[in-house]
């Protein structure tokens, strides 16, 4: 896994610095592990954009992730490492004894043939291997990490996050997060061992606008620069400020730092130290 920078031909190839795929072996995807994807535009069920900043992008299969990893004491042989345009990391295909084939997010450093294993019960600490954090010793690092036992993993699947599990007591563990914060989670979930799979991700560069249309990224347009009917820093005659000491968004909710999160959330008494 790398990194590729581009002599400056273009302008935009100055500034563009992509992955060099050189970890991918598999160019199509596996067709039985594939769903269609439709893309909303950001508009709900009457027409109306209520998510903003979405356009269409290029045209997507959703790959089918095994989050949960419960086909438990059967050794799964990694036949490919693949690239999915739905999210950051890599992904893996495995296949069973019985040539089932399965998808999941490829651990930094698994390699084509390298096994892994799934089980209830303690198992070998390698790269890929999932089981409850009852049996994972502590400092491990780890991902894919479930909230709620059997859901399969919710949290740490962006490419190159870890979590840290930093101590067991009574029926919870704890995790430290890459935001720095720590939280308890039921010490009978699973979770996979190692890191995610491509973390030059945080470092590349899109290079242009075209990129981000791609990616279905629309373009933003700041609130200064609309008129009054359309944010509240709008209007003004020529360059002028927002004008509010106050900044908000186009309707009237504080931003620029502003904490949304309710003072008393029912998840707080998981939270053990908040992230900064």
């Amino acid at each position: 896994m790398g990194l590729k920078n581009y002599r400056p031909t273009t302008p935009s190839l100055r500034w563009t610095i992509i992955s060099d795929f050189k970890e991918i072996t598999k160019s199509y995807p596996e067709k039985s592990l594939l769903k269609p994807l439709k893309k909303s535009g950001g508009r709900n069920c009457h027409g109306r954009i209520t998510a903003y900043r979405h356009s269409g992008g290029h045209k997507r299969m959703y790959r089918v992730i095994d989050f949960k990893r419960d086909k438990f004491d059967a050794l799964g042989k990694v036949i490919a490492i693949e690239y999915d345009p739905n999210r950051t990391s890599r992904i893996a295909l495995i296949e069973y004894p019985d040539k089932e084939r399965r998808y999941i997010i490829a651990p930094s450093g698994i390699r084509l043939g390298d096994e892994v294993l799934s089980s209830r019960n303690p198992i070998d600490i390698k790269i890929g291997n999932c089981m409850p954090l009852r049996h994972i010793p502590l400092g491990t690092s780890i991902h894919n990490i479930e909230l709620s036992k059997g859901k399969g993993g919710q949290i740490i699947r962006a490419a190159g996050s870890s979590a840290q599990l930093m101590a067991k007591e009574g029926d919870y563990a704890h995790i430290k997060l890459t935001s720095g914060e720590t939280r308890l989670v039921a010490i009978d979930c699973f979770a996979t061992l190692g890191q995610v799979s491509n973390p030059d991700n945080k470092a590349m560069s899109i290079g242009k606008a075209g990129r981000s249309n791609w990616l279905g990224r629309h373009p933003r347009s700041r609130g200064v620069v609309r008129n009054p009917v359309d944010h509240p820093h709008g209007g003004g005659e020529g360059k002028s400020g927002q004008g509010n000491p106050h900044p908000v968004s186009r309707w009237g909710m504080p931003t620029k730092g502003y904490k949304t999160r309710k003072k008393q959330k029912y998840s707080d008494k998981y939270i053990l130290k908040h992230r900064k």
